[in-house]
């Protein structure tokens, strides 16, 4: 059969002569003619079995038209596995990642570049200028901008304040305001090594050592530090109740994630919350029912929340996670249960309002530092820090915080710094999550070579996955030359399929790269770029 594939007349032939035989079942005497022999003494069979077995060879052996048409389609038509190679020389790597290039292309839009921090050549590009949707990699512009703009070891302070004067008996006289500042580590995640206390905990704990016994007022919110708009421009609709499309908030708490527990508690039922709630209204409607089931719904208010469902009597309850509709009220109202278990009593409720000027300090809170919320962004592409990472950026030059503004800002910093144009990045939000963000792969590589010469790369370089070794890239590239060597930022959407970093070559060049999809083929995409990537990390010049 082999000499017979070189002669190109007889290739087709031989291709349905091959499916044929991958799909015709051997029978047992066929296969070893001694175990069909046993077979025939311990096993015999009625008439009808004969009969049908007699049958089914029969269509083994003489498939239908269809059977044939659909195995020859099988065996010509599946696509050709997606391997890395090791080229020698920039001609050789052009033709090579072209060629993955060209197998992968199946329908959809690809961008992709290559470029040498080393020497400062292009090695490959193709369509390095087309506008595209990022995804995830966006994380990159927003990760560079926030450093470039704040630093690594910057921290975002969440405040508290008085509207009152504080009596020798401990009382606040007014009100007291919880003031954000965009922290994503404002989080149970975060706890402080030493006493174990989340930063909520923490910063009630400062309030009470600050003397204070007693709030007269009202615990106010303030999250004017960001605008009112909390849903970015182009986010689905159908993401919003998704963990990863949480609200974005100058004043959040828990990545803006609410848990509600609901139990049986004699002849009624108990709500409870993660984290801790009072001082906002808190309908309690989940009816008990016989059996152990559980189903809860949670409606959210801009000043309260009601609880519906059913609870079964001889259950244990069940939970929800959702995601706050209004999280700086939320926020608040954490903020209110958390002096109260601190021995702190409050006279008024939760509402929301812009602090009063002069307002003096009571406690402050730092962050984590910011490259360690970028690490945690970039490992888990976590889309919550980046929002309010995004925004912060636009704060540090006295504005407020709006991803108008942050994109105002990216786009100058990208001209000023890596002599992108400014028309070829647009930022809706800080995540990539946006229909509306674009990017060029020659945008990407501009800025990741900047990025390369700036105080803090080292940051930028460790905070991203690496190939076969952690985060979402722990399962691609492995026991390929990338794998630890390549680290770069991934995106994943339904229609996008996204890689964007730095791999080192075999004779130790450092490239930057970025490869994009915008289509439906993404798995296939990824396959290409894991080759691209590993033949990337093998190539010679």
């Amino acid at each position: 059969m082999p000499s017979l594939l070189r002669h190109r007349s007889l290739r087709p032939w031989c291709a349905a002569a091959l499916a044929l035989a991958a799909i015709a079942p051997r029978t047992p005497a066929q296969a070893n003619p001694a175990v069909a022999a046993v077979r025939a003494v311990v096993a015999p069979v009625s008439a009808n079995d004969a009969r049908r077995a007699a049958s089914k060879r029969r269509r083994s052996a003489n498939p239908s038209k269809a059977t044939v048409r659909a195995a020859v389609k099988k065996h010509t038509s599946a696509p050709a596995p997606l391997g890395y190679t090791a080229p020698r020389g920039g001609a050789q790597l052009a033709l090579d990642l072209g060629s993955i290039l060209d197998r992968a292309s199946r329908g959809g839009a690809w961008g992709v570049s290559v470029v040498s921090l080393n020497y400062g050549d292009t090695l490959f590009e193709r369509n390095a200028d087309r506008q595209l949707l990022p995804a995830s990699t966006m994380k990159l512009f927003t990760s560079s901008v926030a450093l470039d703009r704040l630093g690594p070891d910057y921290r975002f302070v969440t405040e508290v304040l008085r509207e009152g004067a504080l009596g020798t008996d401990g009382t606040v006289r007014g009100n007291l305001v919880l003031r954000g500042a965009g922290d994503p580590s404002f989080s149970r995640r975060f706890t402080d090594g030493a006493s174990g206390e989340t930063p909520l905990e923490a910063i009630a704990h400062l309030v009470a050592q600050a003397g204070v016994k007693r709030v007269s007022g009202d615990i106010v919110g303030d999250a004017s530090a960001f605008e009112d708009r909390m849903v970015p421009e182009g986010w689905k609709s159908r993401y919003l109740g998704a963990h990863y499309a949480a609200r974005v908030s100058a004043l959040s708490i828990n990545e803006n994630l609410l848990t509600v527990r609901v139990k049986p508690a004699g002849n009624a039922t108990s709500v409870t919350f993660e984290p801790a709630l009072s001082g906002i209204p808190i309908v309690n409607n989940v009816k008990l029912v016989a059996g152990r089931g559980a189903r809860i719904g949670v409606k959210q208010t801009e000043t309260g929340l009601e609880i519906r469902g059913s609870v079964g009597a001889s259950g244990r309850g069940g939970e929800v996670q959702v995601v706050m509709e209004e999280p700086a009220l939320i926020t608040s109202a954490a903020f209110h249960a958390a002096l109260e278990a601190h021995g702190i009593s409050v006279g008024g409720s939760v509402r929301l309002a812009k602090a009063s000027s002069g307002a003096p300090r009571v406690a402050a809170l730092p962050s984590a530092p910011l490259g360690e919320l970028v690490t945690t962004m970039n490992g888990e592409s976590n889309n919550h820090f980046a929002e309010l990472l995004f925004r912060n950026a636009a704060r540090s030059v006295g504005v407020v915080g709006s991803a108008e503004n942050a994109n105002t800002l990216l786009r100058r910093f990208l001209w000023e710094k890596a002599r992108v144009q400014p028309t070829d990045v647009y930022a809706a939000d800080g995540s990539g999550l946006s229909t509306a963000d674009r990017v060029t792969p020659r945008a990407m590589v501009q800025l990741l070579g900047y990025a390369a010469k700036a105080p803090w790369h080292d940051v930028l370089e460790q905070s991203l996955p690496v190939a076969g070794r952690t985060e979402t890239l722990r399962r691609r590239m492995k026991y390929t030359p990338a794998m630890g060597n390549l680290h770069a930022k991934t995106g994943t959407t339904n229609d996008v399929a996204s890689l964007g970093g730095y791999v080192t070559s075999r004779d130790g060049e450092q490239l930057a790269f970025s490869f994009i999809y915008n289509g439906n083929d993404r798995w296939r995409a990824k396959a290409a770029m894991d080759a691209m990537g590993a033949t990337l990390a093998s190539y010679q010049r």
